[in-house]
């Protein structure tokens, strides 16, 4: 999959956070893009940036079958990235019934039309960190046991088992990413640490951290993200590695704190992070970081933005886009 000139690809999700810079790389590769459509936020990076009107807007809901299977026959889809999914950890909290169905039945439900169709190249489903759940013993390696407890960690660990199970069951070229907390430009999830800082100091207010800012985490800056996608795209022309879960991260954890006086640095504001919190929030895990030396060693993928120079990205397309 590593020349993707006049390949026809369906990303689900692409018009999120993560997808759009996917469906943005794939299509400056040469590939056709198909992406479901749904509703989509006036100010998203998939609009503003005129992603969205480069791709193939297809009428499809990973929640119905039949318009799946429709869609991957009538765009003769060869390889499918699945990154649509409630995201949310508080909103899977509130909510766990919507959760598990767009993040379990969505993903049997796309998975399914693959096997029927029969003629995908590859299928990379997004899975994430939180499914390992909590564990005394870190870095998360790929052997270690999925242990979630919370809705949208079960909900993910869900989906990953499923995806391994439709490769070893169906011989299907499917494997599933585990990455660390991505960031950068473009995400308006405004509860997540990056972008809510970022909106606090471009309007002049003091960022707030809802914990005491002690909780880690391994953060992966977006480019690096969809390089490790397409890493994993490449691996599955070796059927040896079919059904395979990677990890993608930088080893290393790092705290809200820490990466809310980074985001203060790289803005050149004159700002005291408002911490109100106590301990870690219900739902959440206090501290996760990833071992990726097998996508290191095995895909020759290695991140190659660090958290400082990846905040200062971040920061140059939040106080440009949320100037005034």
């Amino acid at each position: 999959m590593s020349d993707w000139r006049g390949k026809s690809v369906l990303v689900t999700g692409g018009q999120g956070f993560v997808g759009s810079w996917l469906a943005e790389r794939l299509l400056d590769s040469g590939a056709k893009v198909v992406v479901p459509r749904r509703d989509v936020e006036p100010d998203s990076r998939f609009r503003t940036d005129g992603i969205e009107a480069r791709c193939v807007l297809a009428f499809a809901d990973v929640l119905d079958h039949e318009s799946l299977v429709r869609i991957l026959n009538e765009h003769e889809v060869s390889a499918v990235f699945h990154l649509a999914a409630q995201t949310i950890v508080a909103t899977a909290n509130r909510s766990p019934l919507s959760t598990f169905d767009a993040n379990v039945r969505g993903t049997y439900n796309l998975l399914e039309a693959c096997r029927v169709l029969g003629a995908i190249q590859a299928v990379i489903v997004a899975s994430s960190d939180k499914a390992y759940g909590r564990h005394e013993e870190l870095p998360y390696r790929e052997g270690s046991p999925l242990r979630p407890s919370y809705p949208y960690d079960v909900s993910k660990a869900c989906a990953d088992l499923i995806a391994r199970s439709y490769a070893v069951t169906y011989g299907m070229p499917v494997a599933v990413t585990r990455l660390a907390n991505v960031y950068g430009g473009g995400d308006l999830n405004w509860s997540r640490i990056v972008p809510d800082t970022a909106r606090a100091l471009a309007r002049g207010e003091r960022p707030v951290i809802r914990s005491d800012g002690s909780p880690e985490r391994d953060y992966l800056y977006v480019e690096d993200a969809v390089s490790a996608y397409l890493a994993i795209a490449d691996s599955l022309e070796r059927q040896e590695l079919y059904g395979r879960a990677w990890n993608a991260g930088w080893g290393s954890p790092h705290s809200v704190l820490t990466v809310v006086n980074g985001l203060i640095e790289a803005s050149g504001r004159d700002a005291e992070p408002d911490i109100r919190g106590h301990g870690v929030p219900v739902g959440e895990i206090d501290r996760q970081y990833l071992d990726s030396s097998a996508m290191r060693e095995e895909l020759a993928w290695t991140p190659s933005v660090d958290l400082p120079e990846g905040l200062r990205r971040s920061w140059g397309w939040y106080s440009e886009r949320l100037a005034g």
